[in-house]
């Protein structure tokens, strides 16, 4: 399984401009940020201390979020390509068999989720230290690499479950497009999730990537949420309420409640994927047994 993890990971890098476009989604999302969304946001925040640091680790979590589940998404294309050739078909005969090789296709789609999530941090917390002075401390940094991994892992199961019906690369493509785009207004990166419509806001909750931004935004924002609201919790809920820092359901979620319901939907999600892939090589050997 391991030489499977290293072919895929070898094919998906190779092509630089695949790796581009798949990164594209979530940079589109820092680019609107930096050239229009930025002015207006501090101007309705202007009053706050350090607006404008609060704004970029916002945009951060947003953006870092949009990243795990576009880059999961596109990597995926090498398992429906694969599919589309028949070179699963000539995969599944070696050593490793179907399942192992299922296997292999989502440890390097989490993989290159969390190298692209990390590329991403770098860029834009570079960008942010030399033009607005954005510093984040040793915990933080921590708390958010951890998170890479965690957020990948439930990117990909979830992806997974919607690429089983999914059969050609083109048909891919379009899905990636539409998915790309729903998702910055869905962890509310284009639009802080309070703006939203009420029916938008509560699709949110329903949305996984959600529930990762509002962690990142959480790890990222911490100290920095202390020393703008100086012990003004009802200011401070109001806040992360309408910037979805911490997501609404009949009252704002606190970090283990949200760790939990990633867990669940990770569970549910794996059990789908994987009980569907082993119903399908169940029913392919009865096929062959009874020919």
């Amino acid at each position: 399984m391991l030489a499977m993890i290293k072919r895929n990971l070898l094919l998906y890098f190779r092509d630089h401009s695949g790796v581009f476009f798949s990164l594209l989604g979530a940079l589109i999302s820092f680019i609107l940020y930096l050239v229009f969304l930025k002015k207006n946001m501090l101007s309705s925040l202007r009053q706050m201390p350090d607006a404008k640091i609060l704004l970029d680790t916002w945009l951060i979590g947003g953006t870092l979020a949009i990243t795990s589940i576009t880059t999961t998404l596109s990597s995926l294309a090498l398992m429906v390509t694969d599919k589309e050739k028949h070179i699963a078909a000539d995969l599944e005969l070696t050593d490793a068999g179907p399942l192992r090789l299922f296997t292999s296709y989502l440890i390097s789609a989490a993989v290159i989720g969390a190298l692209t999530q990390l590329a991403m941090f770098i860029i834009m917390w570079g960008g942010f230290y030399l033009t607005d002075g954005l510093t984040l401390s040793v915990t933080a940094v921590l708390n958010v690499l951890g998170l890479m991994v965690t957020s990948s892992l439930l990117a990909v199961v979830v992806n997974a479950a919607i690429v089983q019906g999914v059969h050609t690369v083109d048909n891919l493509g379009k899905l990636g497009t539409i998915v790309g785009t729903a998702a910055g207004f869905l962890v509310g990166t284009y639009i802080p999730i309070g703006a939203l419509p009420g029916f938008a806001q509560g699709m949110v909750n329903f949305i996984p990537g959600s529930y990762v931004a509002a962690l990142y935004r959480q790890f990222l924002m911490d100290d920095k949420l202390k020393t703008a609201f100086s012990g003004n919790v009802t200011a401070e809920n109001a806040f992360d309420r309408l910037m979805g820092v911490r997501l609404n359901w009949s009252t704002l979620l606190t970090q283990q409640e949200t760790y939990l319901i990633m867990g669940l939907i990770f569970s549910g999600a794996a059990g789908l994927v994987f009980g569907m892939k082993w119903l399908r090589i169940q029913r392919r050997h009865r096929f062959t047994r009874e020919r």
